[in-house]
This record gives C-alpha cells, sequence and structure tokens, in this order.
C-alpha cells in the first residue's frame, strides 16, 4: 500500500485527508465525502479492524484509502503518520474528529477520568497537530479542521468536564490558524450541536439533533469556504449567543 500512496494514480487529485477519529459516524461521512472528490484518505484510530474495513470497502467503491493507527493517549502512534504523509505529494489536510464524553456523574465519582478526556478531547490531538504543523508550512497549503463543540461555549453542569477539553481546543485550533494562515495554511474550528453519534446515546435531553452527513456537509462547505469558525447545523450559533449571554446569577441556578 505504500506504493500506492507514494505514486497515486493520476484520476486522485494531489490532496490527502488525515481523518484522526475515524471511527466515529461524523468522521465516516467526512471521510467519504472528500473521497468520493477524488481526495487520499488515511483513516486513522484506534480500532484497526474497524479501520481496515472501511478502507476495503471505500477501495471497493473506487476510492483511496488506507488504515493506520492513532490513539491520542499514545505519542508512539503519531511519528508513523506523520512519516506515512511525508512520502506523498501535494496538499496535507486533518481533520480531527476525536473524543471522548465519560458521563459527568461518572467524573464526579472517579476523577481520574478527567486525565483520558482531556487526553482524547484535547491534549492528544494537539500534540500531534504540533507535529503536522511544520509540515504544511512546508508545503505552503493544507487545511486543519478542528471539531470541538457548543460544550466549549461555557461551562454546564451536566458536562462540565469535556466542555472545559473542547473550549482548551478551541483556544489551541485559534493559535493554530494564526500560525497556519501565515504560511498559506487554513484551520476550521466546528462546533457541533447535538449529532446522532454513539457519543450521544441514551443522553438525556436531546433536541434538534443532526445527522453526521449534514454536518460532514457544513464542514466541507467550510473547508472550500476557508471559514474560520462554524456552528452545525447553523442555528446552534444563535442557541449558543443567548446561552452565552445569560447572566451568571441566573446561569448557575439552571440545570442546562
Amino acid at each position: 500500500m505504500k506504493d500506492n500512496m507514494t505514486n497515486l494514480p493520476d484520476t486522485v487529485t494531489d490532496e490527502t485527508w488525515i481523518i484522526l477519529g475515524a471511527t466515529s459516524s461524523m468522521a465516516r461521512a467526512f471521510a467519504r465525502k472528500v473521497a468520493s472528490e477524488g481526495a487520499f484518505v488515511l483513516l486513522a484510530g484506534r480500532d484497526m479492524e474497524d479501520l481496515e474495513r472501511s478502507a476495503t470497502d471505500m477501495r471497493a467503491r473506487g476510492q483511496h484509502a488506507e488504515a493506520i493507527k492513532f490513539d491520542a493517549r499514545n505519542p508512539k502512534t503519531f511519528d508513523p503518520i506523520i512519516d506515512r504523509v511525508s512520502e506523498v505529494v501535494g496538499v496535507i489536510n486533518a481533520a480531527v474528529f476525536v473524543g471522548s464524553m465519560p458521563p459527568q456523574d461518572a467524573i464526579d465519582e472517579d476523577p481520574s477520568l478527567i486525565d483520558g478526556t482531556v487526553m482524547d478531547s484535547y491534549a492528544g490531538p494537539a500534540r500531534f497537530l504540533q507535529k503536522l504543523a511544520p509540515v504544511i508550512e512546508a508545503r505552503g497549503a493544507g487545511t486543519v479542521v478542528g471539531v470541538g463543540s457548543v460544550a466549549g461555549d461555557r461551562g454546564r453542569i451536566g458536562n462540565y468536564v469535556y466542555g472545559s477539553a473542547k473550549a482548551g481546543f478551541a483556544t489551541y485550533l485559534s493559535g493554530l490558524r494564526n500560525r497556519l494562515t501565515r504560511a498559506g495554511g487554513h484551520v476550521v474550528t466546528v462546533k457541533p450541536g447535538f449529532v446522532d453519534t454513539a457519543m450521544t446515546w441514551d443522553v438525556e435531553g436531546m433536541f434538534l439533533v443532526a445527522t453526521p452527513e449534514k454536518v460532514a456537509g457544513d464542514i466541507s462547505n467550510a473547508v472550500k469556504k476557508k471559514k474560520n469558525v462554524i456552528y452545525t447545523p447553523f442555528f446552534w450559533r444563535y442557541i449558543m449567543l443567548i446561552i452565552r449571554h445569560i447572566p451568571e446569577f441566573i446561569f448557575k441556578k439552571m440545570s442546562i
């Protein structure tokens, strides 16, 4: 497969997408979309059997994909991805769909769960992107998509640990955007509302739930238009605008 990466067929555009957390439903939908447009897709995650099935399915459709190991908690998995994309010609992009959200009451009982939540949702992806940034800068082009959450806009009683990790990731992406813009790159920060994924199954109080395909389409449009920050679906921008402006003395009494 290595030769296929270094010598991509003429039918493939000179564009590669690294999809971190590629077993999530949002990531799958986005990977299928960019692959259908001719990009080479590197499916990265922990469950290699799942990723291999996805890559095989995409290749059967005439698309170009490969599975590779990525674990946000294991930095030893980072360099092989960087080495692999360094062998590919053209533009290198990355989309980060990694994250974990243990129930807040579980974290309250076992604060050690904070470590994994922060590593999955912020620290691990940020550490990987620090390694990828020089590759993008050297090529003078490339897009990073960082998937955060509306939960990062304000700390809420139901998921404030997860929200704080995503808030940190959003701030990191803002700084990375400032850096890569100077070299011809770009960073899109994505803040989804409720999406029909494994992470939100059985979560109470869900409303206005979007499909992974809808989110993937919004992300693709944002990449093409070089948007800086998007909410998806779009109306979450206005929902969170209201939530952010609720006075603290009122907000701290609310259960939203």
